[in-house]
């Protein structure tokens, strides 16, 4: 959605070279949102892994001043900020290690996860250094994963905001397609392989979506927002493999501030 990603962190040099999702108007002063706590979390799409500009104090988690919840705090001031998106994240690391900045203050709250859980990371490694076979192969074990066994991840997770942050607007954002089809890339992966990638994450936004709603979430896409900016179109938001190789993969700054921002703006 991060390294273990389409969304997450290179743990490995192969892991790496494969591997692995406009200026924004800024928010009424007298938005709601703005008047309480907001609590940032999830994984790299989230910590703003791609777009550089890594608090000091982040390591390995690489949350950046051009994330999009650090912008979004810039911009509003919230009465208190709570930064804890982490690359390599997934649902069940979401739970048991950044819960703990939710409150029963906290009036605003934005997570993306999932991407990390279905190991989208391992189909990119496969898709970049494999056969077309292989690629399809693990595209299609990683949709099996989201519609089999990452619902349940999805719901503990949304159940445990909710238990800890009650009153809270709960802001569920998705992935980018990573492909423009048909686009002006010459070399590396087939379109065949580039289709299944784009339709395994309209999969996975889609069980997403689901379960933020069953929980009484909001769910925004960024699928509109980063239209136009896929990899292989004019205008990239998205980096392919690239070094640090950690940022494979991953929205650049102008994918956050064009692409996230107003996704999230617009639902929080």
């Amino acid at each position: 959605m991060s390294v273990r990603r389409l969304w997450a962190s290179a743990s490995t040099l192969v892991l790496a070279a494969s591997v692995a999702l406009g200026v924004a108007q800024p928010a009424s002063a007298t938005s709601p949102a703005a008047a309480g706590g907001y609590v940032a979390l999830g994984d790299s799409y989230s910590s703003g892994v791609g777009s550089g500009s890594y608090l000091s104090d982040s390591g390995d988690c690489h949350r950046s001043t051009k994330a999009y919840p650090y912008l979004w705090a810039t911009q509003n001031s919230p009465s208190s900020f709570a930064f804890v998106a982490c690359s390599g994240a997934t649902t069940g690391s979401v739970a048991s290690t950044q819960l703990g900045a939710l409150s029963s203050s906290t009036t605003l709250v934005s997570v993306t996860a999932g991407g990390n859980d279905v190991g989208f990371a391992d189909v990119m490694e496969d898709c970049v250094l494999y056969s077309e076979a292989t690629c399809l192969g693990s595209v299609n074990a990683a949709v099996s994963q989201m519609q089999n066994a990452l619902p349940s991840g999805l719901g503990s997770l949304y159940g445990s905001i909710r238990s800890r942050a009650s009153q809270a607007h709960v802001v569920v954002l998705g992935y980018p397609r990573f492909y423009q089809l048909s686009g002006d890339c010459i070399a590396g992966l087939s379109e065949t392989e580039r289709s299944a990638i784009n339709n395994a994450s309209d999969v996975l936004n889609g069980v997403i979506a689901q379960q933020a709603a069953n929980a009484g979430f909001t769910f925004s896409s960024v699928v509109d927002e980063f239209t136009g900016h896929e990899l292989c179109s004019g205008s990239p938001w998205l980096n392919s493999v690239t070094v640090p190789v950690y940022e494979s993969y991953h929205p650049k700054s102008a994918g956050q501030s064009g692409g996230y921002l107003p996704a999230f703006r617009s639902a929080a």
